[in-house]
């Protein structure tokens, strides 16, 4: 049985059905992102009648009022958006929003003569051989008569105007050129929807869960979505570009007289943050800390009011459940909710993105702080609980691939005991345990994968404990990771290479150290056992080469904060498979420390 429908629609059909509301199409607010060749080119396909493509909508459930009776469902667009603003823009004259939020006309002019199309510019607008818009033409009430008379007459063709008269009348009969609608049935779930998606779109594009629910928010016009999808919209785009925070403003004088505009330009004051955030990063955190629920797919039933019990779809539902979305979405741009996760971030020595590479571990973190927070927890409680599950997350990968599932359990599970806290150690003792510290992570610790998720957290762990670079005396690893500073072999590369050591091992994360430059260039290609004597001789002379340390005590201690075993002044080439063997369990054991330190 066929899981859609798919019938013609005249361009003039499709624009009244859109106009009219019986397909909802998501405000024409996000930035317009094809150029206007593509517009041109969209209009000349129309004009010869050639296939531009489907059109699909998606038909939502008929929800029941709550005097019982039952309100049809609208078609929400999902597919198409572009042709339809281009059709809008070039046919019906309607102003598009640029990249800059700036509105603007797209202009396309034809030429009769030459069946030609292009976008409308100054050579265009002074030519008499040009309709420097064909908007007008378009227009019910367009005289075409009177038009081809004067055309001809300007341009010195009488005998043509058979011809002319002909040719503007195709112009105009683009309107009813047909376009292909595909329509997804209301029982389809999102899974279906997507596949469905994936199939019928040539280019293989992707629809994610996000999207859907995005959609869904910004075409309802009842209960405030597009409001809600404007907050999260800009912000997000505020994170990204600052720089537009006066366009949006200009531009969308509407929104920018909300309260929600004034919760949010707080946004474009901040430059790189650790943690930015894409509008499926906001959605997704304000729903799961709010519903207490992972997965999208239960925010677009929520949204059209579904009943998860009785499968029915109820206004109250819907009504209710945008309610929630809109304050929840509020709470998660908040300055001082994320501010102050950023601060927890921080505090667990998180200090650049590149230490984090699953922005689900930061999302989770976030959900969970704000429902922490919401649940009226304790302040200090909430800090180490959400510092603890960062760690946690990362060094167990929770969060990789697809989150949902994870996601959906674990704010379950946090809230379904009077201490959260109680979840928290329950899983620490069954993803944590002494075989995980001592055999697990070790091994974990043996790759030569530089952005390791367990290197990284090594340098956390060294961050957290305000290290010093190896053989530093000032200079400690977190300013080194803010400037950029360099990884260096302990075993230099050309030591190994010129010994047989193939990449694979001389690259492992366990020879691998923070160190600054000009020591690095002092070290050249010299064994563990060459250099480190000098550095060991300097302690005795007190004339520094290798780096500033020159006290025995000091150089224990930095050697120790770097997780150097003992002996690795006496080693050479025969060592370095002990060595890494010796160092990977070190770095495990730091990193132990650290976590139950947090």
């Amino acid at each position: 049985m066929a899981r859609y429908s798919v019938n013609n629609y005249t361009v003039e059909t499709l624009l009244s059905n859109i106009k009219s509301g019986s397909i909802a199409i998501p405000e024409m607010q996000r930035p317009f992102v094809w150029d206007s060749s593509k517009v041109r080119d969209l209009v000349d396909s129309l004009y010869k009648g050639f296939p531009v493509g489907y059109i699909i909508v998606w038909q939502n459930p008929d929800v029941k009022l709550k005097d019982g009776t039952k309100s049809s469902g609208k078609k929400v667009l999902i597919d198409g958006q572009q042709r339809i603003t281009a059709m809008a823009a070039a046919i019906v004259g309607q102003e598009v929003l640029d990249d800059h939020y700036k509105w603007k006309r797209i202009a396309i002019a034809f030429n009769p003569l030459e069946e030609k199309f292009e976008v409308a510019n100054n050579a265009i607008l002074k030519s008499s051989k040009w309709i420097p818009d064909i908007a007008p033409v378009l227009e019910p009430a367009f005289d075409t008569f009177s038009f081809v008379m004067d055309y001809c007459q300007k341009n010195e063709i009488a005998d043509q105007m058979s011809q002319v008269n002909n040719i503007v009348n195709r112009l105009r009969g683009i309107q009813n050129n047909s376009l292909g609608v595909i329509t997804l049935a209301e029982d389809l779930d999102i899974d279906s929807v997507t596949e469905i998606f994936i199939r019928i779109n040539s280019k293989g594009v992707v629809l994610s869960q996000a999207d859907f629910a995005m959609s869904k928010i910004s075409s309802n016009d009842t209960y405030g979505g597009n409001i809600t999808r404007k907050t999260i919209d800009y912000f997000c785009h505020l994170i990204e570009s600052p720089e537009d925070l006066k366009d949006i403003k200009n531009n969308d004088t509407t929104f920018a007289n909300l309260p929600e505009f004034d919760a949010i330009k707080w946004a474009a004051s901040k430059s790189n943050p650790i943690y930015k955030t894409t509008y499926t990063d906001i959605l997704r955190v304000a729903f799961t800390y709010k519903f207490k629920r992972g997965r999208l797919a239960d925010l677009v039933s929520l949204l059209s009011g579904r009943d998860f019990e009785t499968r029915e779809f109820k206004v109250e539902i819907e009504e209710d459940s945008f309610k929630q979305l809109h304050e929840a979405v509020l709470q998660a741009v908040n300055q001082t909710n994320y501010e102050r996760y950023l601060m927890i971030v921080r505090s667990a020595g998180i200090v650049r993105k590149s230490l984090i590479r699953s922005q689900n571990v930061l999302n989770f973190g976030y959900a969970l702080y704000l429902a922490l927070r919401e649940r009226k927890i304790d302040s200090n409680e909430i800090e180490q609980i959400v510092r603890r599950w960062l760690a946690l997350t990362i060094l167990t990968g929770r969060y990789s691939g697809s989150p949902e599932s994870s996601f959906d359990y674990d704010i379950k599970r946090f809230f379904s005991y009077d201490d959260p806290i109680e979840y928290l150690k329950l899983t620490e003792s069954g993803e944590l345990s002494d075989a995980f510290w001592n055999v697990n992570l070790v091994q974990r610790l043996n790759t030569s994968v530089a952005s390791s998720p367990y290197f990284n957290m090594f340098l956390v762990a060294q961050v957290k404990s305000h290290d010093r670079g190896f053989l530093s005396t000032q200079v400690d690893v977190e300013s080194m990771l803010e400037n950029r500073g360099d990884i260096h072999h302990l075993f230099p590369k050309n030591y190994l290479t010129k010994n047989g050591v193939p990449q694979s091992m001389y690259n492992q994360i366990a020879n691998y150290v923070f160190l600054q430059q000009e020591i690095n260039i002092k070290i050249s290609d010299d064994a563990p056992c060459n250099y480190m004597k000098k550095v060991f001789d300097q302690c005795q002379t007190q004339n520094p080469i290798y780096g500033g340390i020159i006290d025995e005590v000091e150089l224990h201690r930095n050697l120790e904060q770097n997780c150097i075993p003992t002996g690795f002044e006496e080693m050479e080439i025969s060592d370095y498979n002990n060595f890494l063997e010796m160092r990977r369990k070190l770095m495990a054991e730091k990193i132990r420390n650290y976590y139950f330190s947090l």
